[in-house]
């Protein structure tokens, strides 16, 4: 692409991402309108983007751009009509409903085929779920159906899922790339430096530390990995971690950033609007999770470091706290303000809109980053053009979940899953629930993931007893951990390339330092009293089983490192992780008889001769 098309381009590109910054801000047209609207410019975008990619054009792509305006215009205008008129379709209204289907699929092949083979598989199952077993089997529904329900209802390709995304994700993103411009992502990898970079395994804990502050505000785990993950998996490898660990260490951190409050990549939004509360109840209950996950991975890296006796970083080539905090600590302003602003009851779109004004204001203290109008430009366009990839997702994911309403497959995959539940068993509910939502999620962004997930597997724990935001919560957890699952271990695959090592190996050693991660959905889904808002307790209560969760996180994190004050026996490892697991029941009986076993094991582990792990 040319110079002056490049311009036009980009143009183009500012002024529609601008149009939805002040769409949202200043709302101006009906909710499918606008939300068909953004549909439209993001698909065109899309195919736009191949255009500019692309040495040699393709006359089919310029179709399809155009196309795209023509298509969704058309709906922008007839769809309050057809609406009165009770979803009566014409031919033509049915042509340009399947045109407007077709056009997100094509726009997947570019985007995201992962999801696009499993819209596949749910319009097969719309066609020929009659001949299922009786369990999933269904009437069949004609195309026309289809189109009707997704196109032209409000369960489909215009339900909340692309609304959330037009709102809350769009606004996020294009927070999360001025924090970024004003230079938040240095301050934070410095004062992370400066804090316990100096400590054995500082690199490994400064990039848990440092994914988890950036993956909550940008909410993509990939590009968190893709971003952080070249500072942080060399110098974790040059410290003595080996590339798998190195780039697990990475992966996971940035994953677990997607349900790390207060921003929780947004993905807490969308939550949010399912549940019909606020969003600070989401955030709120979002917080012993995330503390868990955490802890368990900085135990894990730690016990690593001590089992291969590794340093940390010289102090006197790290930053100092007080000067880091003296010359930047103003640049974390603006999420303070977010967290501020939700707090005090004000949607996530003014917190969103008031903290880019906040970051924009405090650049201009910054003299190596200040943000004037060649900045702002740059990051209406970047922030735009990064959305495209999650808007069709959510566009592709309406497809499925209209596809879900219409055949009534959540209703009738929970009926299954509580069949083979048996007599009502929560605990084997989650776990065939953990399975699928792994499955489901794999290979798709997070935002995408939960949605998938929580439509068809959240209406499972509720219909077993486990409440809406627990379920929910439970959910998303598990969508957004399949980043880091394999086969399609997405995350984890990224941080192999920046270090150079085995893909596999990477997701497996992922798999093993998060292992907490895996295991601690199960304590809030027990015991609901973790998740801080979902029910009343007592303080007393509380207290005590959140001791013996994080006393059974830490004993599950030793236990995956095989390390405890010395190296551990491949038989102690396992008891260890039972006693984690024990941990997860809330009896006194199960507490006390894990306390004393893991003293055991301590003091016996204490005596014996110390052993490091060979570099």
């Amino acid at each position: 692409m040319n110079v002056k098309l490049k311009k036009v381009f980009n143009l183009i590109v500012f002024f529609f991402g601008l149009s939805i910054i002040l769409l949202n801000f200043f709302p101006r047209l009906e909710t499918i309108a606008f939300r068909a609207y953004f549909a439209m410019g993001m698909i065109f975008l899309r195919f736009l983007l191949k255009l500019a990619k692309d040495e040699e054009k393709n006359i089919f792509d310029y179709i399809l751009s155009l196309g795209s305006l023509i298509v969704f215009s058309y709906i922008i205008y007839f769809f309050p009509s057809i609406v009165k008129s009770g979803g009566i379709l014409s031919k033509i209204d049915f042509f340009f409903g399947f045109l407007a289907v077709a056009l997100i699929i094509l726009a997947g092949f570019k985007s995201s085929k992962n999801l696009l083979i499993l819209v596949f598989i749910f319009i097969l199952y719309a066609f020929f779920g009659k001949y299922m077993p009786m369990a999933l089997s269904h009437s069949g529904f004609s195309l026309e159906r289809l189109i009707n329900h997704t196109v032209w209802g409000s369960q489909g390709i215009f339900g909340i899922t692309i609304g959330v995304c037009a709102s809350y994700i769009f606004l996020f993103i294009i927070f999360g790339e001025f924090l970024n411009k004003s230079g938040l992502s240095a301050f934070i990898n410095d004062l992370s430096l400066a804090l316990i970079g100096h400590k054995p395994g500082g690199p490994a804990k400064v990039s848990i530390i440092a994914s988890a502050l950036l993956g909550m505000i940008n909410g993509s785990a990939v590009a968190n990995v893709a971003t952080t993950g070249m500072i942080t998996i060399p110098l974790m490898k040059k410290t003595g971690y080996k590339g798998e660990f190195a780039a697990a260490v990475e992966a996971s951190a940035s994953t677990g950033g997607q349900f790390c409050p207060p921003i929780m990549g947004a993905v807490g939004f969308v939550m949010a609007e399912y549940l019909a509360i606020s969003y600070s109840r989401v955030m709120l209950a979002a917080i012993i999770p995330a503390l868990f996950f955490y802890f368990g991975l900085l135990v894990a890296v730690h016990q690593r470091a001590k089992l291969r006796n590794l340093k940390g970083l010289d102090r006197e080539d790290l930053p100092k706290v007080n000067e880091v905090l003296r010359e930047r600590g103003y640049l974390s302003l603006p999420i303070i303000l977010v967290v501020v602003l939700i707090i005090l009851g004000y949607s996530p779109i003014y917190a969103a809109m008031f903290a880019i004004l906040a970051t924009i204001l405090v650049s201009q203290f910054n003299k190596d980053d200040k943000i004037g109008p060649k900045e702002f430009f740059e990051v209406i366009v970047k922030a735009t053009k990064g959305t495209v990839n999650i808007s069709i997702s959510c566009l592709l994911i309406g497809i499925i979940i209209g596809i879900v309403s219409l055949t009534a497959l959540g209703l009738n995959f929970g009926n299954l899953i509580m069949s083979i539940s048996a007599f009502n068993n929560l605990l084997l509910a989650g776990i065939l629930t953990m399975i699928m939502s792994t499955i489901l999620g794999m290979g798709i962004p997070g935002v995408a993931a939960y949605v998938i997930v929580s439509s068809v597997a959240a209406p499972i724990l509720i219909n077993m007893g486990a409440l809406p935001i627990v379920a929910h919560m439970f959910c998303l957890i598990y969508a957004c951990l399949s980043n880091i699952t394999p086969p399609v271990a997405i995350s984890s695959y990224v941080a192999a390339g920046i270090s150079g090592s085995d893909e596999f190996k990477t997701s497996i050693e992922a798999v093993k330092i998060s292992l907490t991660g895996f295991i601690f959905p199960f304590f809030f889904l027990l015991n609901p009293e973790l998740l801080l808002g979902a029910v009343e307790f007592s303080p007393l209560s509380f207290l005590r089983i959140f001791i013996s969760g994080i006393f059974g996180v830490f004993n599950i994190a030793c236990a995956s490192q095989r390390y405890l004050v010395n190296r551990l026996s491949r038989i102690e490892s396992i008891i260890l992780f039972v006693l984690g697991l024990l941990l997860v029941d809330p009896g006194t009986y199960t507490d006390l008889v894990a306390l004393g076993v893991f003293i055991i094991i301590l003091l016996k582990n204490r005596r014996e001769e110390r052993v490091y792990e060979k570099i």
